[in-house]
């Protein structure tokens, strides 16, 4: 189906790439902007600048090795835990939902509700810092009660797509989640 162009709720360029396996299956992935170099150097930059002065006022050579140390193990982390390159949804009409976030670092986490738990995907509203943001969340329903909601399982918290593309990941869920509804159940073996 193609990739589009849209901006986060930062204002920061994110893409939305749509393929459609099949009729009752389909992939939504939004993908953030890289890691910027020019950032990472000024950020280590001035760590290292800060332990010189730190190391020229204390004559104590294990200043710059720690500022080394703690640059590259934070530098790790970063990567590892918090920079996420890419969000995707994988939404198959008969089996579920699954939702995974591939980090900078190549580590992936993966998440997979059964179609029998989601009541229904909307897009939610808050307010963080004076604004309005919208964000796509899964209702997954309560067991002891049909109407009822138990949990609520928010999507794409790292990239934050604005609502008009936000918009586009809801109607492509709608679709399969309505062709769900209006097939007709197998009523099994008598």
């Amino acid at each position: 189906m193609g990739e589009r162009r849209y901006r986060s709720a930062s204002g920061a360029l994110v893409a939305l790439r749509r393929r459609q396996h099949s009729a009752s299956c389909r992939e939504l992935a939004v993908r953030c902007p890289r890691l910027q170099l020019r950032s990472l150097s000024a950020v280590t930059s001035a760590v290292w600048l800060a332990a010189y002065g730190l190391f020229v006022l204390s004559e104590n050579s294990m200043v710059l090795s720690a500022a080394i140390f703690i640059t590259l193990f934070g530098l790790i982390i970063y990567l590892h835990f918090v920079k996420v390159d890419q969000e995707s949804l994988l939404v198959i009409g008969s089996l579920g939902i699954q939702v995974t976030s591939s980090y900078a670092s190549g580590r992936e986490s993966t998440t997979f509700i059964e179609m029998g738990q989601v009541k229904d995907v909307v897009i939610n509203e808050a307010i963080h810092m004076q604004k309005v943001i919208y964000y796509l969340c899964i209702l997954l329903q309560d067991p002891g009660d049909p109407q009822g909601v138990s949990e609520v399982v928010p999507l794409f918290q790292s990239s934050k797509p604005r609502l008009d593309c936000l918009i586009e990941v809801y109607k492509s869920c709608q679709e399969i989640l309505e062709q769900r509804k209006t097939a007709p159940q197998s009523s099994g073996i008598k």
